[in-house]
């Protein structure tokens, strides 16, 4: 299914569509996680196919099962799904194990993208465009990370839900053969690793005010450790960090952790 041009009743329940898929965490618990939001985003589309209220009551139980993915590839298989549906009520091509088959294959893989995309690529990178902006008391630090993140996540549910109804299965077939699934996701991912490293280089700062002297003779000790790496002890601290939070230490936890000892060090002028 390739559908090039759109009924009215497609694009109003489209619209629909995507506008119930931003509802996606309202309902989240950890028995459906993105269930019951899945079938929220189906209802216009089921509203439309279904006009028996037997059929439409057994296509939402189907969609209310188990559903976890990606904020904006949910609405990918949003759109496939309803492109499902349409070809299992007015051909009878599809049937309903097909399309919960469907569904459960593609939630692995829009996962690990949206994941490597959106949040570890994308977001690392509107916030360190932001933090920077914000350091200097610029309120548009914060503009530009809801712009960039928010609204690239706003065009992307848009454009993949119709892209996912438009070419329906076919879409599937047509990126997984051509290995673009793969080179995007390792593409995305090296962004994302290479922006952290950027940011902690710029952003993470441990500035010792600690000066020993030694008769008359006085010694910076950041400027030693910095003469050894420069920036060692930023680099200690993110390591460490990412190893307490490994061991299950809570972030908030830690955040607290280097309040308290960064006062307590200040008042001892080693900070």
């Amino acid at each position: 299914m390739a559908k090039e041009n759109y009924t009215p009743e497609e694009k109003k329940t489209l619209k629909k569509m995507f506008w119930n898929s931003r509802l996606v965490f309202s309902s989240f618990n950890m028995v459906k996680m993105e269930g019951n939001a899945f079938a929220l985003t189906m209802e216009p589309a089921l509203d439309e196919l279904y006009k028996d209220k037997k059929e439409k009551a057994e296509a939402m139980r189907r969609h209310d099962g188990f559903f976890n993915t990606h904020a904006v590839l949910f609405s990918l298989i949003a759109g496939i799904t309803y492109a499902l549906e349409r070809q299992k009520k007015e051909t009878g091509a599809v049937d309903d194990t097909t399309i919960e088959n469907i569904k459960v294959a593609l939630m692995g893989p829009t996962a690990g993208i949206g994941d490597a995309f959106f949040f570890n690529c994308l977001r690392v990178i509107a916030a360190g465009i932001a933090i920077g902006l914000c350091s200097q008391a610029n309120i548009l630090g914060v503009l530009l990370f809801i712009l960039i993140y928010g609204g690239s996540q706003l065009a992307g549910s848009w454009y993949l839900l119709k892209t996912g109804y438009k070419y329906g299965t076919t879409f599937i077939d047509t990126i997984f053969s051509s290995g673009l699934m793969q080179a995007l996701t390792k593409a995305a991912s090296i962004m994302g690793i290479t922006m952290v490293g950027a940011m902690v280089a710029s952003s993470v700062k441990v500035k010792l005010a600690w000066t020993i002297t030694i008769g008359e003779a006085s010694v910076v000790v950041l400027d030693i450790l910095d003469s050894i790496i420069p920036g060692i002890l930023s680099i200690v601290l993110v390591f460490g960090l990412m190893k307490l939070i490994k061991k299950g230490y809570k972030p908030i936890t830690l955040v607290f952790g280097i309040l308290v000892i960064s006062i307590v060090l200040a008042f001892f002028g080693i900070f």
